[in-house]
């Protein structure tokens, strides 16, 4: 017999629940609660946005904008020209700069379209031709039907109502631009207060992240826009040269191209490579193709060892395969505008996380 008071003390009815969650099981249930939690949060955070598309693309264009342009106002500041000024001065000369590129880039491509998809689709016929003879095992029935519906599409009004990601109707566009302008007006003046109001509620450690979050993100993205302006204005230089060098005819559209499909990181230069190629193959034949392969080849690897580094430093430390994710996930969300906006924002992501943790 045991004496009274030996033994294991009574276990309560809460003791037995607070046991049931402090267990390694129970701990493993709670993190899987907040996962859920967190992942219904970023859900329901994406599909508001994504029904707003209309407010939330000018709005996260206009931050990356000025982002890149914050250091010419911070310039003319120190200037002695009054902040308000400066801003205005600086949205001025960024919105002459950007119709101005966007004007060439469409006469460009409008005037010599229909030229360079017909071109493309003959070099799509000469691979499937020599694909053929050479064994390859090639259901032409399918192939046809595969190139048509790219072509229809391609040269529909649907490609760039798709492209344009839900800003598909003129007054859609008109009312994002407009947006864009003035969001863009006060990020530019305003921007740092801005951001003191929206840390207000922060204080002492968390403050003092929070300041250097955003801090960093700014950098980031003023870099990352900067860097790869740079880098497809050197890919296209680089690019386009050869191709004139070459004579391949629609040497300045493909140029275009070059340039614009360098704002999508590893899969734009691999697209326009794919179709400077293919035209160089059906108005220059296989030696000429080849030589545009080599060109875009010894490009992209310059870009990559070393513009890359020496432009964007560390502005775009994300590996590959996050790029690649990041590109997907953009391109399924928000069509090619997503992808173009994915890439930095997963590098904003990343260095918030990098400088919550120093």
């Amino acid at each position: 017999m045991s004496e009274p008071g030996s033994g294991p003390p009574p276990t309560t009815r809460s003791g037995r629940l607070v046991g049931l969650w402090t267990d390694g099981f129970g701990r493993f249930s709670v993190r899987c609660l907040q996962v859920l939690l967190v992942t219904t949060l970023a859900v329901a955070v994406i599909y508001a946005a994504l029904q707003l598309r209309l407010v939330v693309i000018p709005v996260l264009i206009a931050l990356i904008l000025a982002s890149a342009f914050d250091p010419l106002v911070r310039l003319l500041v120190r200037l002695h020209v009054p902040n308000g000024l400066a801003a205005l001065a600086t949205l001025v000369l960024s919105v002459l700069v950007l119709a101005g590129v966007g004007t060439g880039v469409a006469l460009a491509v409008v005037a010599q379209w229909k030229s360079l998809v017909s071109a493309t689709s003959d070099g799509v016929d000469q691979l499937q031709q020599f694909a053929a003879s050479s064994g390859f095992p090639v259901n032409d029935a399918q192939f046809q039907q595969a190139k048509q519906s790219v072509v229809q599409f391609v040269t529909s009004s649907s490609f760039a109502s798709g492209a344009l990601a839900g800003l598909s109707t003129a007054t859609s566009l008109i009312t994002g631009l407009v947006l864009l302008v003035f969001v863009l007006f006060f990020f530019l003046k305003d921007g740092r207060t801005i951001w003191r109001f929206l840390l207000q509620p922060f204080h002492g450690d968390a403050r003092a992240r929070a300041e250097r979050i955003g801090a960093r993100s700014v950098g980031v993205l003023g870099a990352y826009v900067r860097g790869t302006a740079l880098v497809a204005l050197v890919d296209a230089v680089f690019i386009g040269a050869g191709l004139l060098i070459l004579r391949v005819p629609l040497a300045v559209p493909l140029t275009v191209l070059v340039f614009v499909t360098a704002f999508i990181p590893v899969v734009g230069a691999t697209v326009a490579g794919i179709v400077a190629a293919l035209v160089a193959l059906v108005t220059g034949g296989p030696v000429v193709a080849l030589i545009v392969v080599g060109i875009v080849i010894l490009v992209n690897q310059l870009e990559g060892n070393l513009l890359q580094p020496l432009i964007m430093g560390k502005s775009l430390s994300l590996h590959p395969l996050a790029i690649l994710l990041a590109l997907t996930a953009g391109t399924v969300l928000g069509g090619v505008i997503g992808a173009v906006l994915a890439v930095p924002a997963a590098s904003v992501v990343w260095t918030a996380i990098k400088s919550w943790r120093d």
